[in-house]
């Protein structure tokens, strides 16, 4: 069963993926139906792989299917700190791969004709201050320089796209948009399962077995042997696998819902349909849905919620913002776990020979999950492993990863503070 969200109320209907039965073999076995397992599980049964995908719960009942909607270009470091960190050839490939990744996901909506609310109406990338404002126009000129569909836009220009003077500036991304996502992730896994791939909800893998010819994973109900398995469990990582739970940091994310508003309200507190996301300390983000709803969300309580009082700061930022929505009401409130992780890149391993992980999409694992389901697909088909467009690199625990909830809870605090006295 779903978390109580608006997307559960909301999304297309679930295709049936009934619990695993008895013994079962593939080529390849995937533990997680977020995005990441299900572009994989797509990519290899059209290319005509064996492919048994496993779910703890549903297809999107974790990030996937609770997450702010952004289908954001690019990684969180800017691309000239990409090709620092990787040099002009495999950082050239891995800006190609992510600011490329919501036209790709764009494009596997139209092929599958997955109905998920799919709108490419750009990225806003929101200064709060001249300092991030100064970032934003530094990271606009990169893009600019590499020939992007990329602009710095003016505190009027930003204004008149959102219908508030709170900005210094912003990045404009005409190549972002926005998704239903726990539509998306629905349509992901039929598309999948008309590809030939089988999925199986209410099928927690319990324990991973290097077997002679392959490797042998356990549920509650069976078992499945395969000659590759791929660990796509990201902000809900476990114990499964040796370290990998501890080389992220999962935290919650919180979004409010307000009700459908009235077309002039809506109009005049965000004019352009673009979707739009803070770059202060504590990451604010926002879209308008089909149905006028203003969706905000941001870094919130670390436990699960299911209503709207425990994130009242959101829904209070908004009325700051536009204060014709002081008397709006918020239908809904909810949260999920992402993963980050220490180095701000999205982490592929390959810890054993036949096994494949992904995860730490630090808060942009719309676009980058599904198009990492794609390098893993290439590495399963035959990709060599330095031709990929993303490295693959050791798990490497966080040192004291226990207090991570704790240093979180700090810095959201700090965050919050900072930024709100300009600081």
């Amino acid at each position: 069963m779903l978390p109580p969200s608006l997307y559960a109320e909301t999304a297309a209907p679930a295709a049936p993926t009934p619990p695993l039965e008895g013994e079962h073999r593939a080529d390849v076995c995937i533990v997680g139906g977020g995005f990441t397992g299900l572009s994989a599980a797509l990519h290899l049964a059209e290319a005509g792989a064996s492919v048994l995908l496993l779910e703890a719960h549903e297809p999107g009942w974790g990030a996937s299917g609770r997450n702010g909607g952004q289908v954001n270009p690019g990684l969180k470091p800017d691309p000239d700190e990409v090709e620092r960190d990787f040099g002009p050839d495999l950082g050239g490939r891995m800006l190609a791969l992510s600011y490329g990744a919501p036209d790709a996901l764009f494009a596997l909506v139209r092929r599958h004709q997955i109905a998920c609310e799919a709108r490419q109406e750009g990225t806003i990338r929101a200064a709060i201050d001249a300092r991030s404002a100064a970032a934003a126009r530094r990271s606009a000129e990169q893009s600019a320089r590499r020939g992007w569909p990329v602009r710095y836009a003016s505190a009027e220009e930003v204004a008149a796209m959102t219908g508030t003077a709170r900005y210094a500036g912003a990045m404009v991304d005409a190549r972002g948009g926005d998704v239903h996502p726990l539509s998306f992730a629905r349509g992901l896994a039929r598309a999948a399962l008309a590809q030939g791939a089988r999925i199986h909800g209410g099928s927690p893998a319990q324990r991973i077995a290097r077997e002679a010819a392959g490797w042998r994973v356990t549920t509650p109900g069976g078992a499945v042997r395969a000659t590759h398995i791929v660990l796509a469990t990201n902000g809900y990582t476990d114990d499964l696998w040796p370290g990998l739970r501890r080389s992220v940091v999962p935290v919650f994310s919180s979004i409010a819902a307000s009700a459908p508003l009235a077309d002039e309200v809506a109009r005049a507190i965000m004019p352009r349909r673009a979707s739009l996301y803070e770059a202060g300390r504590i990451t604010v983000y926002y879209r308008m849905d089909r149905a006028n709803r203003l969706l905000i969300g941001g870094r919130g309580p670390q436990r699960p919620i299911g209503d709207t009082g425990p994130i009242r700061y959101l829904t209070d930022y908004a009325a700051r913002l536009w204060p014709a929505l002081a008397g709006v009401r918020w239908t809904h409130g909810w949260n999920g776990q992402l993963a980050m992780t220490p180095d701000h890149y999205p982490h592929l391993h390959e810890p054993a020979p036949g096994v494949i992980a992904a995860l730490g999409y630090n808060g942009r694992g719309v676009a980058m999950a599904t198009a990492m389901g794609g390098q893993i697909a290439r590495r399963l088909l035959g990709t060599p492993a330095e031709a990929l467009d993303m490295p693959v690199t050791s798990i490497r625990p966080i040192p004291l990863h226990g207090f991570w909830r704790l240093a979180v809870t700090a810095k959201l605090w700090e965050g919050r503070i900072r930024d709100r006295l300009g600081l």
